[in-house]
């Protein structure tokens, strides 16, 4: 490859390959000397396999949804590393779902395996709580006991997982200060007292008059429902409708405005 020298040549001097070898000697032990001044960090290669133990650890929960003939058990077992020492933690290691209702059985069989293959990998798995929840029936969704609505079967599987992450300490639940919980407690007295004033019908006959009188014989308020306000070991007002904040049955009219009885949300502020 030729080269153009645009400038006026002053001097040369022969490179011969001895030359080289010396200069890269002499360059060495200032390259070894720098690269031992550097800050190295001691990493640690983790194997990314981890065999199963013979004896697992795990929690079963039962499903009993509106949209199977019956129950289902879902099964989540853990791993226990560094047992025995300050650092030991349980984390998920595979799932397990259970079933005499045999309509569902492909998709929960594929559903598992994927899971367990994630928890297997390790890492963050809470990201599948969220995933899972998100999902929709067609169909539409269900009321599960304590009036939490579930949009679909597999965000309840979500809301197993969910609650079995949070019993190993995997998901922490945000902290209610305790001026939430005192308004809570107070909206919830005033809601039951209100109840309480209502499904009495000489007190409600004396403020509505001979009409009010006439309705509280016939058991039933000018609304037409009917006077009591319990309903069937429920926690919450069977009237009360769904809060799009914690999706619990929850959410009651108090002064003009729309109240959760279970997470305090107000749309009202």
């Amino acid at each position: 490859m030729a080269v153009r020298i645009e400038k006026k040549i002053k001097g040369y001097a022969v490179v011969l390959p001895e030359d080289r070898a010396k200069e890269a000697a002499a360059a060495a032990p200032a390259s070894a000397a720098e690269t031992a001044a550097r800050p190295s960090a001691d990493v640690i290669q983790m194997h990314e396999r981890i065999e199963r133990p013979e004896v697992l650890i795990g929690s079963t929960y039962k499903i009993k949804s509106p949209l199977v003939e019956h129950a289902m058990y879902v099964t989540i077992n853990d791993i226990v590393l560094n047992a025995d020492t300050e650092h030991e933690q349980r984390r998920p290691f595979e799932i397990f779902v259970n079933s005499k209702s045999m309509e569902h059985f492909q998709w929960i069989v594929a559903l598992t395996r994927i899971m367990s293959a994630v928890f297997r990998k390790g890492g963050d798995v809470t990201f599948l709580v969220e995933e899972m929840k998100a999902v929709f029936d067609p169909r539409g969704g269900y009321f599960k006991a304590g009036g939490v609505y579930m949009p679909s079967l597999v965000a309840e599987l979500g809301s197993i997982v969910e609650e079995h992450l949070k019993s190993i300490g995997m998901i922490h639940d945000p902290e209610m200060s305790d001026a939430t919980r005192a308004l809570i407690a107070e909206k919830r007295k005033q809601y039951e007292d209100r109840s309480k004033k209502n499904a009495d019908p000489s007190a409600r006959a004396e403020d509505a008059g001979p009409v009010g009188a006439l309705l509280a014989d016939q058991g039933r308020d000018g609304s037409g429902e009917d006077i009591a306000v319990t309903g069937d070991g429920a926690s919450f007002p069977p009237s009360a409708t769904m809060c799009h904040k914690c999706s619990t049955k929850a959410v009651v009219i108090m002064d003009g405005c729309a109240t959760c009885l279970n997470c305090g949300y107000s749309k009202c502020g």
